[in-house]
Order: structure tokens, then sequence, then C-alpha cells
């Protein structure tokens, strides 16, 4: 027998033992035994974590529900912030007025309503410049390092020796009583805890794996820290950044609430609670409508900056 008629046979075994050994199956038995698994980017994975917290989910939709109501009922509401009833004064919630009027006729729930607008809309805005600003000066010294590095912190920490009370003062002398005045005010030296929190996130990054080896194939400075440092960093910059919303609706409301805040005819949260002031003895009923914005805001802030830390916290 030639090789080639022996190379035939062994191929015509091989296509019979296959043939025995293997069955193709039906249509009705494939995959019968495959188990779908749903695919879960990290967002939605951290959105179903963040929903087994009942605060912070409960937090969510107090703060949801308050900017609609900031939105639409001074929009639709009868009453104007402004408008004044001097016949239906200090007069007691009611349908009319839900929350009631204040000295002057005026209707208190367009005006706590109005004033969300001014103290969430400093509240969010500092807090979107302080991560600006944070992530770009602690971002730099933190991956940097060495001698610029230790500049930049000590500038850091010479800011931060006075008083970030003086500043706010000092600049709202300066630059009058406005909404614009009290963000620079509050942004002056609140970026700091931004600023650290990036630089001690960018240090511990920078000489793991994916960072070196996006520097070996030849990735920008620039890129690297953008790119692959601040992303991986995300989680606490993100529960830093929820920190800072409360913290600016508070240094605002309390620097309005003794005088040396917005204009008086701005009507923040904390203005609203020192106009009540005087009569808190007669009417103690027209405070807690501004205290308890203020209040639960706040809580609601926490309670969704600590759920959003132990989403991101489990994925890290």
């Amino acid at each position: 027998m030639s090789e080639k008629e022996l190379v035939l046979n062994e191929e015509v075994v091989s296509e019979e033992l296959t043939d025995d050994m293997f069955e193709l199956l039906d249509d009705s038995e494939k995959n019968s035994e495959f188990i779908a698994i749903e695919s879960k980017t990290f967002a939605r994975d951290a959105w179903d974590r963040f929903k087994k917290n009942k605060l912070a989910l409960a937090g969510l939709i107090f703060l949801v529900i308050m900017v609609l109501c900031a939105i639409f009922i001074p929009i639709f509401s009868p009453y104007t912030f402004e408008g004044q009833d001097m016949m239906n004064r200090h007069a007691l919630p009611s349908l009319a007025h839900p929350f009631g009027t204040d000295k002057l006729g005026r209707d208190i729930l367009v005006r706590v309503m109005y004033g969300a607008r001014i103290s969430l809309s400093i509240g969010f805005i500092t807090a979107f410049i302080n991560l600006v600003i944070g992530i770009i000066y602690g971002g730099v010294s933190g991956y940097v390092g060495g001698k610029l590095d230790m500049i930049m912190m000590r500038i850091i920490d010479v800011i931060y020796a006075v008083p970030s009370l003086l500043y706010v003062v000092l600049i709202l002398m300066i630059f009058g009583n406005s909404i614009g005045s009290m963000i620079l005010a509050i942004c002056l030296t609140s970026w700091i805890q931004m600023a650290r929190q990036v630089r001690t996130q960018v240090m511990s990054l920078k000489e793991m794996e994916f960072a070196l080896a996006a520097k070996v194939i030849g990735a920008s400075n620039w890129r690297i820290l953008l790119k692959h440092l601040i992303v991986n960093a995300l989680g606490p910059i993100i529960v830093c950044l929820t920190m800072m919303v409360p913290s600016a609706i508070f240094t605002e409301s309390f620097l309005s609430f003794v005088g040396v805040g917005l204009d008086p005819t701005i009507p923040s949260w904390g203005k609203l609670a020192n106009d009540c002031r005087a009569v808190i003895w007669t009417d103690p009923i027209e405070i807690i409508w501004p205290v308890a914005a203020i209040c639960l805001t706040i809580l609601s802030l926490n309670f969704v900056g600590d759920g959003i830390g132990e989403a991101l916290e489990n994925k890290r």
C-alpha cells in the first residue's frame, strides 16, 4: 500500500470515528444549559448598590423634589416672592398660604422656594468651581511631586492658616453683598480640601502598572493625569464633591443669618431666617420653614454623599 493510500485510509477512519462519537443536537436542545448574565457597567453597578442604601435614596428623592419645587412653585404661584399684602400679615398656614405669611404679608412658601434657588445655586456652583480648581492644583502637585509639590503644599498651608471666615467677610466688604461675591468668597479657601484629596489619590495611583504602561507607550503627562489617574480616582473625588455642597449652603445661610451675607433684597434661606428672628417669640412658626429647609437639605446631601461613598467603595 502506497503512502498516499495509507493517509486516505486514516482520514476515512478518523471521519467514521468522529461521526460515531459526536452527534448533532436538535435546535430545541441547543443553549438549554445557557445561563444569561446581565452585563453591567460601572455606573449601573454603583447605582444598584446606591439604591440599597435607603437613607441615601430618600435623600436623593428629597433633593429632586426640592429642586423641582424651587423651579416651578415660584413660576405657577399667584404670589411673588416680594409681593406684599399688609392686610394679611403673620397669617397662619392655610390653603391660600400653605406656609403662612410674614410681617409684610408675603407668602412664605414662595419665598422659601425662591430662596432654594439662591442657596442651592450657590452650593452647586461653588462645588463645581472647587472641583475644577482642586483637580488641576492637586493633580499637578501629586503627579509632578518633588520641589514643586512641596512649594504648592506650603502655599496651601499659608492660605489655610488664616481663618476662612475672615476671607469671606473681607471679600463681601470689598465686592459687595452679591451672589457672585458670595461664591468667590466661599471658593477662596474651600478648594483646598478637594486639592488635597486629589493629590493623595494621584500620588497613590501614578506608580501603578496602568499609569506606567501609558507612559511607556508615549502618552503625554496631561493625558495620563486626566484620562487615567483622575478617572480612577473619581470615587473619592465625587464623595468629596457631595460634601462641599452642604458646606457652601451652610456658610451662605450662616453669614446671611448674622447679617453679613447677601443683600437684604435677596431672599436666601439664611436671610429668611434672619427676617423671622425678630418675631420668633410672637410667631415662631415662621422661622421653622427656612430652618427646616436648610437642615433637611444639608442632611439629605450628607446622606447622598455617604451613599455614593459606599457604592463606589465596593467597586474599588
